[in-house]
């Protein structure tokens, strides 16, 4: 008898930058280190990321319907979805329908299944709505496209917006600096936005950060607080969202997860200032890597 698999896979939707250590570049080798398998849907080819003075760009929206459709026909199945930067409404079109068509509900007959067959039976969808930061809206978004943006934030089992982010999506003036009322405020808007888990990153609490857990089953905002360690840079991002989003579709915690996802990028922001790693060329991760396969 053939012997079923069962190493979970993810489906991820973002761009693929050949330089800069961002998007399906990070996503790709982090995610395998976790031990699943990752499945990129591609929405663009960079040379580089943008953040560099110059890079060829290849918009790749028309060729998604026909790469999605050969993933139909041959009846690829997926544990989880993971979707990063999209570049237009047309490709929030796409993606809401890729989601549609490949999200696996629970089985019919999931009331005689144990529950972790049940959990392996649903589809994980992860949303990271990239957007904006530090209070601006990245230049190649439109006012269209953060509206569309709320609509795919809907379909969301998980939803991981920054603090910029959590802005857009819920029509609120952005701050520097909130208050911990303030941000159970904002939680509780993007709860009207999506129904799923929610975790809004970096919020600022002076020499720390706050990342805040948000589960409708119990309603309690749970506030993580990580010590700033370094700057910021360019895929950092992409990293918390893939380290989430593999031990969610893992079956664990969301608070662990994203336990897991700060300390990861803490070390690497730590081990790049060591290494001297000029800013555009985003977390040196490789050296760490070995540690999420321990986990």
């Amino acid at each position: 008898m053939e012997k079923k698999q069962t190493q979970k896979k993810i489906a991820v939707v973002n761009d693929l930058s050949g330089y800069g250590r961002c998007s399906l570049t990070v996503a790709l080798p982090v995610i395998s280190a976790l031990g699943l398998q990752c499945c990129p849907l591609p929405t663009a080819i960079l040379s580089n990321h943008t953040g560099y003075p110059d890079f060829f760009f290849d918009d790749y929206t028309d060729r998604m319907p026909e790469y999605i459709a050969r993933w139909k026909s041959l009846g690829f199945e997926f544990d989880g979805i993971l979707t990063g930067f999209l570049g237009s409404a047309a490709q929030i079109d796409i993606v809401e329908r890729f989601i549609r068509d490949f999200r696996r509900p629970l089985s019919e007959n999931s009331s005689l299944c144990a529950p972790e067959d049940k959990a392996s039976r649903r589809t994980v969808v992860i949303i990271d709505p990239v957007m904006g930061d530090h209070g601006r809206v990245y230049s190649t978004l439109t006012p269209e496209l953060c509206i569309r943006m709320k609509e795919l934030a809907a379909l969301a089992d998980v939803l991981t917006p920054n603090i910029t982010e959590a802005c857009i999506l819920t029509d609120t003036p952005y701050q520097a600096h909130f208050s911990r009322t303030e941000l159970c405020r904002l939680l509780e808007r993007l709860a009207s936005v999506c129904s799923g888990r929610i975790v809004v990153t970096g919020a600022d609490a002076g020499t720390f950060l706050y990342n805040i857990v948000w589960d409708p089953a119990d309603g309690i905002p749970l506030f993580l607080r990580k010590k700033r360690v370094a700057a910021e840079r360019s895929g950092t991002g992409d990293l918390f969202s893939s380290i989430v989003a593999a031990n969610a579709v893992k079956g664990a915690p969301l608070a662990d997860a994203v336990r897991a996802a700060a300390d990861f990028v803490r070390l690497c922001l730590v081990e790049t200032e060591r290494l001297r790693t000029p800013a555009a060329d985003g977390a040196a991760f490789e050296p760490l890597l070995k540690l999420l396969m321990r986990a």
